[in-house]
């Protein structure tokens, strides 16, 4: 059973809110360190975790001429995100918001995930604990579980409820749902276990009823994309470093160029055959991130 001190610190106050010009959602803080290299010690490394759907807006292709290459060219531009901080005293009475700047360092819409870093080097306090990789096993229905977002943008609060289904197929992806009430806002925060205050999961979707000519939320049948799915994430995108001390970001950065360059050189390929380069369609996500329309 954690004190009322460790909710706050374990639960609370690592969730954040996450802002566009017209949308938001909430984050979770899962790694602040100090920066490693020339930088050492003076600088810290501050990366959230959220919903691809809350930071979608700020993802444009810009497609332009290439003189060199005498074609035209696509070229992915990423906005910079606003992320919520919140300071309390007392605990539970927040006094203060501070605003970060952030940018997207890596996404997946087909995991429905996205991880942002910080632009301030100031370190963060309070970091969400992953729950161990490959211990997921342990986690039952009926467990108890805190669930912590910006609810319609609010500050973050956490609900109570409990793990109540662990096979939720979804677009062929796995998501488990608990019952602790969610809404629009809550997408991108934090599952919790209520004993422990590990973090569990990222709330991503929650179930919707037509009801004539209106729609009726069911704020305690809510979706979470798993942990076992995060560390998937991570790994696929060569941030490891969140969950293995013994890895970098910037190592995961040279990795991921590397990538981006065999891929790069394999489209340009393909065309010069004439193959062409096969557009893909992304599935479409209904989240409950936002109350801003996404």
């Amino acid at each position: 059973m954690l004190s009322l001190e460790e909710l706050h610190s374990r639960i609370l106050y690592p969730v954040v809110r996450v802002r566009l010009e017209k949308s938001g959602g909430s984050g979770t803080v899962i790694y602040s360190q100090p920066t490693r290299g020339a930088k050492a010690g003076t600088e810290h490394q501050t990366f959230v975790l959220t919903n691809h759907h809350v930071i979608e807006d700020a993802l444009k292709i810009d497609e332009k001429w290439d003189s060199l290459l005498q074609r035209r060219t696509k070229q992915e531009v990423r906005g910079k995100v606003a992320v919520d901080l919140f300071d309390y005293v007392d605990l539970s009475t927040c006094v203060s918001s501070n605003t970060h700047m952030a940018d997207i360092v890596a996404y997946s819409p087909e995991q429905d995930l996205a991880l942002l870093k910080l632009v301030s080097p100031k370190r963060v306090e309070h970091v969400a604990s992953l729950f161990p990789r490959g211990e997921e096993d342990h986690i039952k229905m009926f467990t108890e579980i805190y669930s912590c977002g910006a609810s319609l943008l609010h500050e973050p609060f956490a609900n109570k409820g409990r793990i109540t289904y662990l096979q939720e197929i979804i677009d062929n992806e796995t998501y488990w749902m608990n019952s602790a009430n969610s809404i629009f806002g809550n997408s991108g925060g934090a599952v919790f276990l209520a004993d422990t205050g590990e973090f569990i999961g990222v709330p991503a979707r929650v179930t919707t009823k037509q009801m004539g000519f209106g729609v009726d939320i069911i704020t305690w049948m809510s979706y979470a994309i798993p942990i076992p799915r995060i560390y998937n994430f991570l790994e696929d995108q060569e941030m490891q470093f969140v969950y293995d001390e013994k890895e970098t970001f910037e190592a995961g950065l040279k990795r991921r160029e590397k990538k981006q360059k065999k891929a790069s050189y394999d489209v340009m390929a393909n065309e010069d055959e004439g193959m062409g380069k096969k557009e893909v369609e992304e599935p479409t996500p209904f989240p409950f991130g936002n109350p801003g329309g996404n």
